[in-house]
Parts: C-alpha cells; structure tokens; sequence
C-alpha cells in the first residue's frame, strides 16, 4: 500500500514555540478589555473609583446588577420590553437577512441571467456607503412608507445589508455544478436542492454571517426611526443609565456587561463551525 507522507511545514521546532508564544500574548493582550470590563461589573462603587486603579475586584458584589434593576424598575416603561424589542428585532432581522441573502446569491452564483452581473456590481459599490451616509436617503424612503416610529424601520433595512448578499455569493460560487447538476438528475427540486445541499455547504459564510448580524442589530439604539418609548430598544435604555454620572459607575458597569455578552456567547457557539472547510472542497471539476 502505498503510503503518503505528510508535509510538514519548513520550521524548526523554537520556530513553532515562538509563533505559539506570539498567540498567546496578543491574545491575552486582546482578552484584557473584556475582562476588565466583566470584573469591573462585580467591583464595589469604592473599588470602582480606587487610584491607582486596581485591575481585578477584592469584594466581588452583586449589588451592581441589584441596583439596575431598581433604576429600570423605577423607569415607566419596564426594563423587559426593551429586552424584548431588542430580541426580536435581532432575531427576525438577523433570520431574514439570512433567507435574503443566500437565496438571492444562490441564484446570482449558480444562474447567468440578463443585469445578473450588473446587479452583483451595484451591490458591491453599496458596501461603499455606511450607515451614516445613508441615513437621510433611508429616513426619506421610511417616512414615505409610513415605517416611521415602527419596528419595521428597523428590521426591513437588516434584510437587505449587501454584506450578507456579496459573502454568500462568494462561497456559493465555489460549490461545484456537477453537485447540483447530480441532484437535479436525481429528481430534486430548486427547493431541495437549496436546502439539502448547498446551505449545508456554506455553513461556515451564513455561521459568520449571522454573528456579523446579531452584533449589528443588538446594538442598534433605533433613535433615528422610534420616537415610542415602548419601541425603543435596550442600548438606548443603558445609555440613559449611562448619563446618571458618577453615582452609577456600578450600574454602567453592570449594564456594559450585560450588552456585550449576547454577542460574545453567539460568537463562542459558532466559532468551532465558522473554521469548517466546506464540504464540497475535495470535489473537482
């Protein structure tokens, strides 16, 4: 049997020390923020405030996320319904950005049809533009529909960010039409052949996609289309926490904690796929 050797990559045995050394120390120096900030929501108000400023917490507390509670619970509009627009405008905006986007780059990637390639183009120059760019234009077009002051101004735009339409694209273009021209022989529909097997095979774009999502959505404040204060969503409840001054530096704390981890759990449960190679790399034309 013949036997295949493996490549090994041309450095000593110190070399591949030294690169290990090198990640471990940027990403310590990059974890630094994040664990400051999660320490810092357990700090007492004097420990908060203590120079020079010491980096990890002596009397670990509770009374941070105690005390946000009262200050929301203080607050006419319940600090659960700002979680609850939050969710659900990330949820739903993040859901159908995801169907939009790889339905339309399934076909963009995979059908030759007349002002295809022209439409690809413009959505390549929009990923010129952010936000702030458009976002007279965008009020314009909201306030003519009547969008204004409703969770749809808010969840309508997510569904058509042309990141998700040009990353999706991008991978789709290199699943192989043997495979889907073998599925098509063997009876299957454009449905089927969308779901069985070319999503399968992009899991590690839309996994990537969906975290660039959330974290987009999750910290929108919405101010610019919701004027009701039962519409607004949770970042823009905590920066009002965050103007109370000095005497709530827990509770700033406490609630900065708080916004972060929704994307950085997301994060963690999608990494490990995120890496996959497709499934459809090993198979050549």
């Amino acid at each position: 049997m013949l036997k295949i050797k493996k490549r090994k990559p041309n450095r000593s045995r110190g070399g591949d020390i030294g690169i290990y050394l090198l990640l471990i120390f940027v990403g310590i120096f990059m974890a630094i923020p994040l664990i400051y900030a999660i320490v810092s929501a357990f700090k007492p108000l004097d420990e908060i405030f203590l120079y020079p400023p010491r980096f990890f917490v002596s009397h670990p507390t509770f009374a941070n996320f105690q005390d946000l509670l009262n200050v929301m619970s203080d607050s006419w509009v319940p600090f659960t319904r700002y979680v609850f627009n939050t969710v659900l405008i990330t949820l739903v905006g993040t859901l159908g950005h995801l169907i939009f986007a790889s339905m339309a780059a399934y076909v963009l990637a995979k059908y030759d049809f007349p002002g295809g390639k022209t439409f690809f183009s413009l959505c390549v120059t929009a990923l010129l533009f952010n936000q702030w760019v458009t976002a007279i234009p965008n009020y314009l077009v909201m306030t003519r529909l009547g969008w204004v002051d409703t969770y749809l101004a808010l969840i309508i735009p997510a569904f058509a960010a042309p990141m998700g339409l040009f990353l999706m694209k991008q991978f789709m273009e290199q699943i192989p039409d043997s495979l889907i021209e073998a599925a098509r022989i063997d009876g299957a529909k454009q449905g089927r052949i969308f779901v069985r097997i070319v999503m399968p095979n992009v899991k590690p774009a839309w996994l990537t996609l969906t975290i660039f999502s959330v974290v987009q959505l999750w910290n929108l404040t919405g101010t610019s289309y919701i004027y009701t204060e039962e519409l607004k969503m949770l970042p823009y409840a905590l920066q009002q926490i965050l103007l109370g001054g000095v005497a709530r530096a827990g509770v700033s704390a406490a609630a900065t904690m708080i916004v972060m981890m929704v994307p950085i759990l997301i994060f963690l449960f999608a990494e490990s796929n995120v890496i996959e190679t497709m499934a459809s790399s090993g198979i050549k034309e």
